[in-house]
């Protein structure tokens, strides 16, 4: 059973950093691409950030290039979103999942239940 689980959420200070991390099971690391997205309230989900199977390629949204850093560890299964220099806009619900290369939410077939990132003082 293929399952994706987002953990290292929280509450920071603008200016802050956190660390998401991303544990992936059920499927080899070299099966998916993992995308990050994010849900503000009120507001459509949009991708964020993407890694490919082999951390061959990446990409990033234009409003968090420079702050946000994707990588991945294949032999823990696990991929991360460490995120820098964070601001109240970041504010949202993470989710990864697995799926094709891309920030299109169409793409991806496994998501997790989120992780609720805030960004406040």
């Amino acid at each position: 059973q293929v399952q994706v689980v987002e953990s290292g959420g929280g509450l920071v200070q603008p200016g802050g950093s956190l660390r998401l991390s991303c544990a992936a099971s059920g499927f080899t690391s070299d099966t998916y691409a993992i995308g990050w997205f994010r849900q503000a309230p009120g507001k459509e989900p949009e991708g964020v950030s993407c890694i490919s199977t082999s951390a061959g390629s990446t990409y990033y949204r234009d409003s968090v290039k420079c702050r946000f850093t994707i990588s991945r560890d294949n032999a823990k299964n696990t991929v991360y979103l460490q995120m820098n220099s964070l601001k109240p806009e970041d504010t949202a619900v993470y989710y990864c999942a697995a799926g094709v290369y891309g920030l299109t939410t169409g793409i991806y077939d496994y998501w997790g239940q989120g992780t609720q990132v805030t960004v406040s003082s």
